[in-house]
């Protein structure tokens, strides 16, 4: 069985070296779905709650929000970084509250202070479902996520091989020495 949530992402990126309307800056709202797949929990009668789904992804998700992704060979890159020097920007604002965790993989780097993500291809619907995979596989039993931008749409389904220790009162994922970091539950 399945649980499945939804996530609204406001970013700007362009398709560089691409030829068409998409290689100009531009943005776009974002809808990606994750699906996690796992026995019922007992305790709490659901495969695992989506407010905790919602939760952990998010932790890495919200540098996608309100950011600026891009190529890492793209040639606006230096000049935004100049750009974003000039003006305070690089290191972050005061009012920059919504920061994810930074994250560095094969597949892309989160600059959170500065709201940039630097790719290693280009950013399109299913790069965007490769990088969320890499980012939450560990974390999450995904068996399906599904990324639209505008009118292009892409879908991926996985195979869960995850054992994840839930807690029998609330269902989220136990702490590697048996504790329940919502409700405090021990085994």
């Amino acid at each position: 069985m399945r649980s499945i949530t939804t996530f609204d992402l406001q970013y700007a990126h362009r398709f560089y070296g691409f030829q068409g309307e998409a290689q100009y800056l531009h943005g776009h709202t974002g809808v990606l779905t994750i699906e996690v797949e796992d026995s019922v929990n007992e305790g709490v009668n659901m495969v695992y709650p989506c407010n905790e789904i919602q939760k952990v992804a998010w932790d890495v998700l919200k540098n996608f929000d309100h950011a600026l992704v891009l190529r890492e060979d793209d040639p606006l890159l230096p000049a935004i970084l100049d750009v974003y020097e000039e003006t305070g920007l690089k290191d972050g604002h005061p009012q920059n509250k919504m920061k994810g965790e930074a994250f560095c993989t094969e597949l892309a780097k989160a600059y959170p202070d500065a709201r940039l993500v630097i790719t290693k291809e280009t950013m399109t619907v299913e790069g965007m479902i490769k990088i969320v995979y890499d980012l939450l596989k560990d974390k999450l039993n995904i068996a399906k996520l599904t990324f639209t931008s505008g009118v292009n749409a892409a879908c991926a389904e996985f195979e869960t091989r995850n054992v994840i220790d839930r807690c029998p009162l609330c269902g989220v994922t136990m702490n590697n020495d048996g504790v329940c970091p919502k409700c405090g539950y021990r085994k």
